[in-house]
């Protein structure tokens, strides 16, 4: 690691933490149903929560303008409003933070001439990557404040999902500048690795459209279904079209997210056995171990999550399980690649 890199790793590594915790707290926003507390949106002044009883009742009663209220929590009183509100607030809050401290740094960095060419392009994707990434939350949202009291799950999906996506590149830019040597790689190997990855990230999907479904308060039984069936008959009578029951039926969405669990294990374990079969480096041996650690940890609470019926802090657990088997993935396929 070159000396002059060190503060912009360490900046990068910031912004990973920082994307970890709004994860968790999205997390905890769409578990207690919060994510439509807050209905309008000010990039500046939104920052700052109602401050006196006049502002929560003004902030209440936008509140109640819309279908999550009006169809789901009439009977809310202002002191449980609040409590839906300040995880929306907060998960807002820490991605005005997060986009500051990704910007202010890499404005310093460049008038100090600290950042490669190299750095400064990925640098902008990821900036990118972040406004989308904040735009996808509010579009999100409007998908709630319209007829149906819930967002879109695929929104959730791509918002979820590109949060995660841009924590990986994240990763993948502070490891770069970590591990600047070159070295030898097996292509085969790490090719494998990277339909590991893909099946992953598919799967991580399929999670956000079980969460933006309810769809784990469902078939609560493992490792089958209702009735002791491995694909219950509401997998593929739940919708009117086929291919819809597995995007937008519950039932079959939960079944694809099931079974992409017993993939993602299988691949994980092939590419363990893959790798013991050629010379490793020390990271590389770190990485695939993390990988066959990692995976199971998370298969475990997956299950958990389903037979106790996602309560609140297990579905966080499963997100957090998730979002570490992709940071495991993503330093496996580092080291596997560069």
């Amino acid at each position: 690691m070159k000396k002059d890199n060190k503060a912009v790793i360490y900046w990068l590594l910031t912004g990973c933490i920082l994307i970890f915790i709004m994860v968790i707290v999205g997390g905890i926003t769409r578990l207690t149903h919060s994510g439509l507390s807050i209905s309008n949106y000010k990039l500046i002044s939104g920052t700052i929560p109602p401050m006196n009883e006049l502002e929560w009742n003004e902030a209440f009663d936008l509140y109640k303008q819309y279908p999550e209220y009006k169809k789901l929590n009439s009977h809310f009183t202002l002191e449980e409003f609040k409590d839906i509100y300040f995880w929306e607030w907060i998960h807002r809050v820490i991605g005005r933070f997060i986009g500051l401290v990704f910007i202010i740094p890499f404005v310093y960095f460049l008038i100090k001439k600290r950042l490669s060419k190299s750095t400064i392009k990925k640098s902008i994707i990821l900036l990118i990557l972040g406004g989308f990434q904040g735009f996808l939350g509010w579009y999100m949202v409007k998908s709630g404040l319209v007829d149906r009291p819930d967002v879109s799950h695929y929104r959730l999906a791509a918002h979820l999902t590109t949060a995660f996506l841009t924590f990986a590149y994240t990763f993948w830019v502070a490891l770069d500048l970590m591990f600047p040597n070159k070295k030898i790689i097996d292509k085969k190997l790490r090719n494998f690795i990277r339909v590991g990855l893909v099946v992953l990230v598919i799967q991580i999907i399929y999670g956000a459209f079980v969460a933006g479904l309810d769809a784990g308060w469902i078939h609560n039984h493992w490792p089958f279904m209702n009735e002791g069936k491995f694909i219950h008959e509401t997998v593929y009578t739940e919708q009117s079209t086929t291919y819809l029951n597995f995007i937008e039926g519950k039932s079959g969405v939960q079944f694809v997210h099931r079974t992409l669990a017993y993939i993602v294990v299988i691949l994980i374990l092939a590419i363990w056995y893959k790798a013991t079969r050629v010379d490793l480096t020390k990271w590389q041996n770190k990485g695939v171990n993390a990988l066959i650690i990692m995976v199971g940890v998370q298969f475990l609470l997956g299950v958990l999550t389903l037979i106790l019926a996602v309560p609140v802090w297990l579905g966080v657990l499963h997100q957090v399980g998730a979002f570490i088997l992709l940071s495991t993935m993503t330093f496996t396929l580092h080291r596997f690649s560069k």
